[in-house]
Parts: C-alpha cells; structure tokens; sequence
C-alpha cells in the first residue's frame, strides 16, 4: 500500500486561473453591467437630476447646475455666498480657518467693507452671517431668504424694480425643509437671477 499523500502543486495553476476567472467575472459585473444598469435607471426615473441638474434661462441656454454656486458681479443680481475655492466643483472644500486665522478675518472685513459700499441701505447689523462665510464645501448655490431679503433695497435702486416686487421673487424662490424637518429655508440665488432677469428685459 502505498502511504505517500499527495500534495498539490506548488506552480498555484488552478489557484491563479479561479482567481483570474472571479476577477473578470467582477469586473463586468461591478465595473461594466451595474454602472450601466444604475445610469439607465436613473436616465429613465431621474433624468434632470442625472444630468446634473442643469439650468436653462429663458432663451433656452444652459447657464449653471442647481448644485453648484456661482458668483455674480453685476450688483444689479442677488449675490451668493463667499466661495474660498470660486464655486470650483474640482477643488470642493475649505481651508478650514480658526475663527482667529487672519487670513479669515481679514476676508470677513473685506467682505463686510464691500457690503457696506454696496448697501449704504441696509445698516451692517442686519448682515446676515452666511453672506460673509464660506459654505463646508465652497460650492453651496443658495443662500437664506433673509440673506436674499437685505439685497432687494440694493436691486430695487440699481434696476428700478419695486422693492414689494422684489420680495415676492424672493418669496417664490424659498425652499422648505427637506421632508419638513432637514435643513433650513434656502433660496437658489442662481434660479433667484434667471427670474429677476426676465424681469429686466
């Protein structure tokens, strides 16, 4: 009787070739078939959102993504948050300053001189806070309605549109909480514009 037990191949042939086997049968399934099957769901139940949430003016040209903020030069136009990173989408983030950072103080300063320049109307303490902070993300597209409520004596001045007028478009434009509980009221100062410029032409 022979005793010698056999041992497996030490070369790993059949080993490597079930690993290689599962690895090709992984990568089509999560790299290949359910990247296509989740974008084909969601072209076919969400596709606004799927896309990227763009934005159309009324001429029909698409001129930003409701995620994501933008800056607005013209004063005549509701202004957005401070963006450390300019609304950058590939640069997301903070730099994370202590309140004591000077850096940070002196952007709130300038950012605080440039309100008081742009608003003579509106007295610096009812400056809302988010005007002159920076979102955990810089890309935050909205603002408070308070925040939207302290620029109408400005734009009512630069464009000649009653300041009640003005306010009712603010009113339009707020958005609840999510489900009534998340987060807080919030306007998209980028669709915010697209409504006050129909109103300029």
């Amino acid at each position: 009787m022979n005793d010698t037990v056999s041992r497996p191949s030490s070369s790993g042939g059949p080993i490597f070739t079930v690993a290689l086997r599962a690895g090709i049968v992984f990568i089509i399934l999560c790299g290949i078939l359910y990247p296509l099957a989740m974008t084909g769901i969601a072209q076919l139940f969400l596709p606004h959102n799927a896309n990227g949430s763009l934005i159309k003016d009324a001429s029909g040209t698409t001129v930003g993504s409701e995620l994501i903020g933008q800056t607005f030069t013209d004063r005549k136009y509701f202004q957005s948050r401070v963006s450390s990173i300019e609304y950058k989408a590939e640069a997301s983030g903070s730099n994370n300053y202590a309140p004591s950072n000077p850096d940070m103080l002196q952007r709130t300063k300038d950012s605080i001189g440039d309100w008081a320049e742009q608003n003579p109307d509106v007295p610096v303490s009812k400056l809302p806070i988010d005007l002159i902070t920076n979102s955990g993300s810089g890309l935050d597209p909205h603002i408070t309605p308070e925040s939207a409520e302290v620029q109408v004596p400005r734009i009512s001045k630069l464009t000649g549109i009653p300041e009640e007028q003005l306010r009712q478009l603010v009113d339009k434009h707020t958005e609840g909480r999510d489900l009534g509980v998340f987060g807080e009221r919030r306007v998209n100062v980028l669709k915010l514009n697209i409504d006050l410029q129909t109103l300029l032409h």
